[in-house]
């Protein structure tokens, strides 16, 4: 900890300030949070209030987050509570600490964006000291995800939509499966409860049309209706508004509605008449179902490439391969299953993969790289003195599709994955080419040797086919 770092705001108050008790509490939310809804989550908007009102609707919003995704910055974004200014304000000067320990802050990305576009942020660190906007997020992002991350805090001093729509078109660029974005508001203020209820859910509505407009209009619509002791109806607008020009137009990107309360049902607040509203919502990208996936070969090249330096890194050196991901193709960021298989002299050197992934693919196939090379039971670990010798040969798989009858399945183009129980087994379409086998053979190989099954335990297992873009044999032709 150094003397710039931010130090908690509202611990004790929003949420418990013992290490301890915070961690049980926010446990307990997550155990009774709405289960996972949707997949490849880009964004979500979560309340801030005390956690004795607003938590559980939170743990349902942070509840959608992939825990085992690897985001390279978390990006908070909420509206400022105590001050007034025409820009967004990052944090630049140190990091977040927390009663459980420091949330690491991109100090540096935060300074390039202010010095890059200083008409639109600043780096006053002042309008984050007193601000709990972001602060209390903080442990549901800490609890739930597994991997290093470091946050990008921000916080919206306008209530002029054109600046929203200014700060969206820079921090556009970077809404994709690297980074996660999360909103911080609560919904309607003071009205009764039914009140609440109607006016939350019209506003919920018109967010998840993903159309700024829309939601300019509801809220002045609300405001219209002269609702007794309604104050605000989004008391983060700015914030949310902000998403929305990031989001709008972009059909891959869809918002669902995940849970709603307001803290009249909060068991420790009896008062109905005087109410907050708290909504969870995700932004998912949608990815339609594809029989194949298709790539170049120049894309393949690239892939090739990306796995042979990963290789290499770290066999000889312990690291990781670094490279910008920005540069390469979508295609490259899509999310799909992949198998690395290594071959020495022609003869396997070791095979990792995973049938599915949300992670993008040529992350995926860093790690399968360095799996295939390190933590493949049947082989040791590749050492650098054999790199000279290794061929690598990449399988990327299209989705699962269920069948029902084994007619279905064409050797040599389909690869299969046996599922019963807890007990699974893949073959990749290139083994019945190589084999020789029947279809029969080719399950019950599948079933005993790589499931565990019996030879005919695939009968009354779940089946599914595949197909696999394989290189680099074809790249090298």
């Amino acid at each position: 900890m150094n003397s710039k770092d931010r130090l908690p705001a509202v611990a004790g108050k929003f949420y418990p300030e013992e290490p301890d008790i915070l961690k049980q509490q926010v446990a307990g939310l997550f155990a009774g949070a709405e289960p996972k809804q949707v997949k490849y989550v880009r964004a979500i908007i979560a309340p801030h209030a005390g956690y004795m009102f607003s938590g559980s609707v939170a743990a349902s919003a942070f509840n959608q987050i992939d825990p085992d995704a690897h985001y390279k910055r978390v990006f908070i974004i909420g509206s400022s509570h105590h001050d007034a200014f025409e820009k967004a304000s990052l944090y630049c000067d140190g990091n977040f600490v927390m009663p459980y320990g420091v949330e690491k802050v991109d100090t540096a990305f935060c300074k390039m964006l202010v010095d890059r576009h200083p008409d639109i942020f600043t780096c006053n660190g002042n309008h984050h000291l007193e601000e709990h906007t972001i602060e209390v997020q903080l442990p549901f992002l800490h609890h739930v995800m597994k991997h290093d991350y470091s946050i990008v805090p921000i916080l919206i001093g306008t209530a002029t939509p054109s600046v929203c729509a200014k700060v969206a078109s820079v921090l556009k660029h970077y809404l994709s499966s690297e980074n996660l974005f999360i909103i911080s508001t609560d919904f309607s203020h003071y009205p009764g409860y039914k009140d609440a209820q109607e006016i939350d859910a019209k506003t919920k509505d018109a967010i998840l049309e993903n159309n700024p407009k829309a939601l300019m209009n509801t809220l002045a619509e609300n405001i219209s209706q002269h609702i007794p002791h309604l104050a605000t109806s989004l008391c983060g607008w700015t914030s949310v508004l902000t998403l929305l020009y990031m989001t709008v137009g972009n059909e891959n990107l869809k918002y669902y509605a995940v849970d709603y309360r307001n803290s009249g049902d909060s068991k420790y607040y009896g008062d109905r008449n005087r109410v907050v509203g708290y909504w969870g919502i995700a932004v998912a990208e949608h990815k339609e179902e594809k029989n194949g996936f298709s790539l170049t070969m120049e894309e393949k090249a690239m892939l090739l490439e990306i796995s042979k330096n990963t290789l290499k890194e770290f066999c000889v050196y312990e690291r990781i391969y670094e490279f910008e991901p920005a540069d390469l193709p979508s295609s490259l960021h899509e999310h799909c299953g992949v198998f690395v298989s290594l071959h020495k002299n022609g003869k396997l050197r070791g095979c990792i993969g995973r049938m599915t992934s949300d992670i993008p693919l040529y992350q995926l196939v860093q790690e399968m790289t360095v799996a295939a090379a390190c933590h493949d039971s049947r082989f040791a670990p590749v050492r650098k003195e054999e790199l000279p010798d290794i061929d690598i040969e990449i399988s990327v798989l299209s989705p699962l599709r269920h069948i029902d009858n084994i007619a279905e399945i064409k050797l040599g183009k389909h690869g299969i994955y046996i599922e019963d129980g807890f007990r699974s087994g893949v073959f990749l379409p290139q083994v019945a080419t190589e084999t020789g086998w029947s279809t029969e053979q080719f399950l019950g190989h599948c079933a005993r040797d790589k499931a565990g099954l019996d030879w005919d335990g695939w009968k009354k297992a779940n089946l599914y086919v595949f197909t696999a873009t394989v290189f680099p044999e074809e790249v090298n032709k």
